[in-house]
């Protein structure tokens, strides 16, 4: 038997995390000397904690091991685990990443229009944009950012405090974000 890929380990993985309101965000799975290496990435809203990690660790891996002795896996001889969150690397690519990470800084190149980069907003109802909330200098504008524009974002790292006016923003709904573009 081969060794598994990270779609054969996903059917695994999907309901363990979707039984503690996770979601699975990344599996990779490579041959590492003796052992092979699985690293698993999940992520929520309430952001897992390290005892929720410790607890989806241990089923994922009973159900590899069960999966194992069964002969419907095989890692060779033997495997680490490691179930992780994606980390301020990861790209931004579904709507609850952007959910997630509302109120952060985010570099995002689009398609057509280049690099912008702002604080993420609220997202419109149908979850199909983002009001970004854009600074030069002291002034700030608000702009209206299509999913299916962008053809990469990463949130940056901020060190200081975020400017209150900013996080007002972000935390509006989405209308009153689009509102306040409009009033300026």
């Amino acid at each position: 038997m081969a060794f598994p890929t990270p779609e054969q380990l996903h059917t695994y993985v999907e309901p363990i995390a979707s039984s503690h309101g996770l979601d699975v965000e990344k599996i990779t799975a490579h041959r590492a000397g003796a052992k092979s290496a699985v690293v698993i990435a999940v992520d929520s809203d309430a952001h897992p904690d390290l005892d929720a990690l410790e607890v989806v660790s241990s089923e994922i891996g009973q159900a590899f091991d069960a999966a194992e002795a069964s002969g419907e896996l095989n890692f060779g001889a033997g495997y680490t685990l490691e179930v992780t969150t994606p980390g301020v690397s990861h790209p931004l690519t579904a709507p609850r990443h952007w959910r997630r990470n509302q109120g952060r800084l985010v570099k995002i190149t689009r398609e057509q229009a280049g690099e912008l980069s702002g604080r993420i907003g609220p997202m419109n109802p149908d979850n199909t944009a983002v009001a970004l909330i854009l600074r030069e200098g002291k002034t700030l504008s608000i702009e209206v950012v299509e999913f299916s524009s962008v053809a990469q974002a990463v949130v940056e790292i901020e060190f200081s405090q975020p400017p209150a006016e900013e996080l007002t923003y972000a935390g509006m709904t989405f209308d009153d974000c689009v509102a306040q573009r409009k009033d300026q």
